[in-house]
């Protein structure tokens, strides 16, 4: 039932909570025993969901494309999926770190994480090489609230400067969705408003591709072919991940950082600032978003929003 990975994680937790009452008062507040039931609860549900929503019997080939959001940490035996706006940028500086190429993770710069090209990505490896690692090592998948993620997406990549998604998707969006564009609007692809962009999301034609910032968690990691070990969630991102952390047996001076790391100085997304955006939208904009989440509603346990955002607007 349980992969080899996840039977050494659950039997490293009984050990952990001596470690864990060792360390000085304060550094660390996880609790071993709830944590470890949270994740076999978490595992449990995504085994069922995948279980009924998985046509056929027969296991789907692992293709490089299914490993390609997966970056490998070897010395600590760790794959770890990149979730972008769910914490990836200060992950990729924890494994940086867990691999030696920097002593701390204050000290890595937002270039050097997402373009130094020092982190190995599982789909570089040969098919042996994938294999091994998917059985042996301990997989990772960090998530978090669907809309909440959506507008995170959203505000980093619409609402500031940003030279590769302004011309790439802001163009083709406003061109297509905004009736009287100016031609500054329509140069630059700068101002693409809330609305316009969820226009693009449910589009089927899609006058741009999809992005990995808003892509389903389902198909970016795709977790009822590759069966994660532990799947941390944002809300409680700092106490799970440094609980996983100890579990691997990470340097105990290693702690999961808490800075923001692009705006530092925007208010991160929260749950109110995601109602504001979505009071922009009507019912049917609303619940045909959450139908395009829906697999990542159902398989991680979020609460359906609507019915709340309904009543609010």
């Amino acid at each position: 039932f349980f992969t080899i990975s996840h039977r050494k994680l659950l039997l490293k937790s009984g050990l952990l909570v001596q470690q864990l009452n060792a360390d000085p008062p304060g550094q660390i507040k996880e609790n071993p025993e709830r944590l470890t039931k949270v994740q076999l609860s978490r595992q449990r549900l995504m085994r069922e969901v995948c279980a009924k929503y998985t046509s056929g019997t027969t296991k789907q080939t692992i293709t490089r494309m299914h490993v390609s959001r997966i970056f490998v940490e070897d010395k600590h035996k760790l794959l770890y999926c990149e979730v972008p706006k769910a914490g990836c940028s200060n992950w990729k500086r924890v494994l940086m770190v867990l691999q030696g190429l920097a002593s701390s993770t204050g000290e890595i710069q937002h270039d050097e994480v997402h373009y130094g090209n020092h982190l190995k990505r599982l789909d570089s490896f040969d098919q042996n090489g994938i294999i091994r690692r998917l059985k042996t090592y301990t997989k990772v998948l960090f998530l978090r609230e669907p809309f909440e993620r959506l507008v995170s997406a959203f505000r980093d990549k619409f609402e500031s400067p940003n030279s590769y998604y302004h011309p790439v998707f802001g163009k083709p969006i406003i061109s297509k969705y905004r009736s009287n564009a100016t031609q500054y609007a329509l140069r630059t692809g700068a101002g693409v408003t809330f609305k316009e962009f969820i226009q693009y999301l449910l589009d089927v034609h899609r006058p741009v591709g999809m992005d990995i910032h808003w892509e389903p968690v389902g198909h970016l990691c795709s977790p009822c072919l590759l069966d994660y070990d532990f799947i941390g969630k944002f809300e409680t991102l700092e106490e799970e991940a440094n609980f996983l952390l100890r579990s691997i047996g990470a340097p105990s001076n290693l702690t999961f950082p808490s800075f923001k790391d692009r705006n530092p100085n925007a208010e991160r997304t929260s749950l109110d600032i995601t109602r504001g955006y979505f009071a922009q939208l009507n019912v049917t904009e609303r619940q045909r978003v959450y139908d395009f989440y829906y697999m990542d509603y159902l398989m991680f346990n979020y609460s359906k929003p609507l019915p709340r955002m309904n009543r609010l607007y």
